[in-house]
């Protein structure tokens, strides 16, 4: 039988309150979204002042992100050089820089999405959350 670090609902907290103090210091009102290896949710924040949508598409980065096991801005990039059949790839909407996979031990153990201002802002917000996990972001 394997065993596997995993997120917990504590690690969740620590990545959100350091992604939205790096927000905060910007003053970029963001949502930020972390969901576990499976790519489901175990945690969701809205600032104040950023657009509705952006609920739905921090979600959906970080779900890409941890299924594909690399940052969604890869999916962005292949789509962007041409290859537009990706985008029928089944259960990835969240194709666009700003979700990044959280690997511990060498294992992706979840993601951070964040939405609301510049994609590599947004990237820049999702690895400091995983910074506060003392885990390496690239």
């Amino acid at each position: 039988m394997y065993t596997k670090p995993v997120l917990s609902l504590e690690d969740a907290k620590k990545m959100a309150a350091a992604a939205e103090a790096e927000a905060l210091a910007n003053q970029w009102p963001v949502v930020i979204a972390i969901v576990d290896d499976g790519g489901h949710l175990l945690y969701l924040q809205r600032m104040d002042g950023v657009a509705p949508v952006s609920a739905q598409i921090a979600p959906a980065k970080a779900v890409a992100a941890a299924l594909g096991k690399r940052e969604s801005r890869i999916y962005e990039e292949m789509i962007n050089n041409g290859r537009y059949s990706f985008l029928s790839a089944p259960g990835l909407e969240g194709m666009l820089e700003g979700g990044v996979p959280v690997f511990a031990d060498g294992v992706c153990v979840g993601a951070i999405g964040v939405s609301g201002v510049k994609s590599s802002q947004d990237a820049h917000i999702a690895k400091a959350g995983i910074v506060a996990l003392g885990l390496d972001p690239n």
